[in-house]
């Protein structure tokens, strides 16, 4: 008699582990199975660019084609920007140097024009002017915070920067007969990039 009640007392303790143990699983698992399946999960979903790594271009612009245009307020004067700085794109407008970044990317943006056109009268900016790109992607403001005069195979012009830097070069002296000695440097640092549909500068 002892033995039978010690064994159904033993068969008791065991069911209530079983259960007991099955309830902590069961419970494990419910608590797990919304992480794996809610379509909010950072792992399952594809977020938009964040600002830092906005602007996309995800196709790159071919040579001479229109890549966006340039507004200076202080001269209040727009020049279209074209991809290239060949001979052609230059007679038409502002050449963009195709190894460097495009404008309102991180890196070093550079213009090119010739003095005696578009860019005749850069000689009148002064640091703190700003310099607003337009392009498919949005408007991207720079503020000038260095000019300079360098020799015209000076190559630090090219040099990589740390931060979105516009870099707008042309020859000098303005006033010179022939291929100029020296080159006119106007560098920038964004200060604010908005996405826009058209490429209608501000006013």
């Amino acid at each position: 008699m002892k033995i039978k009640c010690l064994a159904v007392g033993l068969l008791l303790i065991g069911i209530s582990l079983t259960a007991v143990n099955t309830f902590y699983y069961l419970q494990g698992y419910l608590s797990v199975q919304p992480v794996k399946t809610n379509p909010s999960s950072p792992a399952e979903v594809t977020e938009a660019p964040s600002e830092q790594q906005w602007p996309v271009y995800e196709v790159k612009p071919a040579i001479c084609e229109k890549l966006g245009e340039l507004y200076i307020p202080r001269l209040e004067q727009s020049f279209p920007i074209f991809e290239g700085t060949g001979k052609e794109v230059l007679r038409t407008g502002v050449g963009h140097y195709i190894r460097s970044a495009l404008p309102g990317e991180e890196n070093n943006t550079i213009l090119s024009g010739h003095r005696d056109t578009v860019f005749r009268g850069l000689r009148h900016l002064k640091e703190g002017d700003e310099l607003v790109v337009t392009t498919a992607e949005g408007t991207f403001t720079y503020k000038i915070h260095r000019i300079r005069i360098v020799k015209a195979d000076d190559q630090t012009v090219m040099t990589p920067k740390p931060r979105a830097t516009l870099t707008v070069t042309t020859c000098y002296p303005f006033y010179f007969l022939g291929n100029a000695p020296e080159r006119y440097i106007i560098s920038a640092k964004l200060i604010n990039k908005q996405r826009v549909v058209t490429w209608n500068h501000p006013r």
